[in-house]
């Protein structure tokens, strides 16, 4: 029925899961990946999107070390938008709507392609251990199934209860039941757990919509996509979101029911996501904001069901139903299902290594909500470096780990594992200090050399992004090289309100200015000819503006980084005893002992940790 012994057994088959176990298996480990229901693999359980704001840099990534969410997210998705385009390349976010079934489809059948990789259906209800070392899972029938690693990625199902109103009920999801025994192993083997509470919005049925009350939505007019393979296309043709709003009288009905709401009640003790509050939350916090607003969201190409982004509720259904008929567009909406809120176990993050690994429990690795953290991007970037180090571990081979100016996976991660997280924990660019050199545009250059090694990327997703990179180094070399008179820049000069010049320069130097852009320098007989000859596509256009017109903060951060990475090259031995440094303050003593960073930069960014002990701890260890 199993292997006698499988190499990673992967539990949950959501986000985190899917990467762990397509991961763990391209590496060529024996992998089983084990979830409750295998007809809801890869689900998306709250909105049908990927990426966003500092989430699709998240996602590329992902495609580039040879993760699936990039691929799937291009086959199913229904729009394609590039945010923040007004703003510099660093906050450049791709994201598009998806097709939820198709979106799931998709995993399933590229999984049941990967080679390595066996499926079963059951709960997981804890681990089999020899010492401090697991050595595989147990399921609910009381069946053992054997493995040398394990990876937990348990969503919102552990011991799940599910809210609406003064209803509840267990559940790791609607519909599906929640998973007992796991968070009670683990307490008992010394891990501490927490509650956290996520929720999500009513579904309602397109057809009971009037969308002309509506603002549109469109697509991006030439939709790029995420996958840097050229096995996905861009959208040729696209499904348009929409925008309304609530009001006062919206308001107010709503907090009609706040006295049944489990939120003000006391049913629900646990913080939700700060960044994505329910609308009950965002009427209580923000009074004196009338409205807000909600993105009515396709669920799919041919499904008339609807999101309603922007208004997840745990309120009852009455309640609900009431308050949306008073908005635009909504006044004769007919519900598919009402918006509930769920609570669950998490484990604080900050009992793990780099490496997802537990300190407690070798060849244990926690990914996804399990760790604090929302959002499917988060979720599956962690699945993807657990599901590596699990492979890595069986091999015996070094752990991998993406430092903070290598990829937001390892921002994440290191937030993550070094300050901890007591509210749902979400990626923004702002939590990049080195965002500039993390661009969505050039994950591929950053990360496909490190996938490659790993055996994870393949040679052609190699091959595609060292032309890239050698297209683009050309490419700015020409500019660099080129000069142009000003009787031929002047014009386009002037055209954009830019200063002329009076005597030749380099295309460089006139690219470079602000105003000018690569349609405004194409202009220029010289370049759209080596764009011509060259048969240079988009990826490789936008690339080389991006490097002449921001070389100088590229350098400048790069710089930094490097400065900053030599404290990440001085390692701290295992198990430092910390109570030794008494001029130490007892605050970061007591910090480091609990998390034991293994560098001293990990050591600088504990909160609580002062530059002042990080002196006293160098000159301690002699540095």
């Amino acid at each position: 029925m199993f292997h006698d012994v499988y190499d990673v057994i992967v539990v949950g088959a959501g986000h985190a899961g899917s990467e762990a176990a397509a991961a763990a298996a391209n590496m060529g480990s024996k992998t089983l990946l084990v979830t409750m229901n295998l007809q809801n693999i890869a689900q998306m359980s709250c909105n049908p999107a990927m990426g966003g704001i500092a989430k699709g840099q998240i996602v590329r990534e992902i495609d580039a070390l040879g993760g699936y969410s990039g691929i799937v997210s291009d086959t199913s998705a229904i729009q394609f938008k590039m945010l923040n385009k007004s703003k510099g390349p660093a906050m450049w976010s791709p994201r598009v709507q998806s097709d939820r079934m198709r979106f799931a489809e998709d995993w399933r059948l590229l999984l049941e392609r990967t080679p390595n990789l066996d499926f079963y259906q059951e709960m997981v209800s804890g681990i089999l251990l020899e010492g401090d070392k697991v050595v595989g899972v147990k399921t609910s029938l009381g069946i053992e199934i054997r493995s040398k690693t394990v990876v937990l990625t348990n969503g919102t199902f552990l011991n799940g209860l599910i809210h609406i109103g003064d209803k509840n009920f267990g559940g790791g999801r609607a519909g599906e039941k929640a998973a007992t025994g796991i968070t009670e192993q683990l307490v008992s083997l010394g891990f501490d757990s927490g509650r956290m509470k996520t929720g999500t919005p009513p579904r309602v049925d397109g057809r009971s919509l009037d969308f002309s009350k509506m603002v549109e939505q469109p697509g991006d007019e030439n939709p790029e996509k995420f996958s840097y393979l050229d096995i996905t296309k861009p959208l040729t043709k696209q499904r348009s979101c929409h925008m309304s709003y609530t009001s006062p009288e919206v308001h107010d009905l709503l907090r009609e029911g706040f006295d049944r709401s489990p939120m003000f009640n006391g049913r629900i003790k646990s913080l939700g996501p700060r960044y994505c509050p329910s609308i009950e939350d965002k009427i209580n916090r923000f009074a004196d904001k009338d409205r807000h607003q909600l993105f009515i969201e396709p669920e799919g190409w041919n499904t008339v069901e609807v999101y309603v982004n922007g208004f997840s509720t745990s309120l009852p259904e009455d309640v609900q139903y009431r308050a949306l008929k008073s908005v635009d567009g909504f006044e004769n909406v007919k519900f598919f299902r009402p918006g509930y809120a769920i609570e669950y176990d998490y484990f604080p993050p900050t009992q793990l290594r780099h490496t997802l690994e537990t300190k407690l429990v070798s060849g244990l690795y926690f990914a996804g909500q399990i760790n604090g953290t929302t959002g499917y991007e988060e979720a599956g970037s962690q699945g993807l470096m657990a599901g590596i180090n699990a492979s890595l571990k069986v091999q015996e081979k070094e752990p991998f780990i993406l430092k903070r100016d290598e990829a937001y996976i390892g921002v994440l991660i290191d937030d993550l594992i070094t300050k901890g997280t007591e509210e749902p924990y979400r990626m923004f660019t702002s939590r990049a200090e080195y965002r500039t050199l993390l661009r969505q545009d050039n994950a591929d250059l950053r990360l496909t050399p490190k996938g490659y090694e790993l055996g994870l990327a393949s040679e052609k997703r190699l091959r595609r992004m060292e032309e890239k990179h050698e297209a683009a180094k050309n490419f700015v070399s020409f500019f660099k090289e080129t000069s142009v008179s000003p009787e031929k820049i002047n014009p386009i000069l002037e055209a954009n309100e830019s200063s002329p010049v009076n005597q030749s320069g380099k295309l460089f130097k006139i690219f470079a200015r602000p105003n000018i852009s690569m349609s405004d320098i194409r202009k220029v007989d010289a370049v759209d000819a080596y764009i011509v000859s060259n048969n240079l596509d988009n990826e490789v256009i936008e690339q080389t503006e991006i490097q002449v017109k921001y070389s100088g903060y590229i350098a400048k951060e790069k710089n930094n980084a490097d400065k900053l990475s030599r404290l990440e090259y001085v390692k701290i031995p295992e198990g430092f005893d910390y109570s030794k440094i008494k001029s130490m303050s007892f605050e970061a003593r007591e910090k480091l002992k609990k998390i034991q960073p293994t560098t001293v930069s990990q050591a600088s960014r504990i909160s609580g940790v002062s530059p002042n002990d990080i002196s006293v701890l160098l000159v301690y260890m002699g540095r």
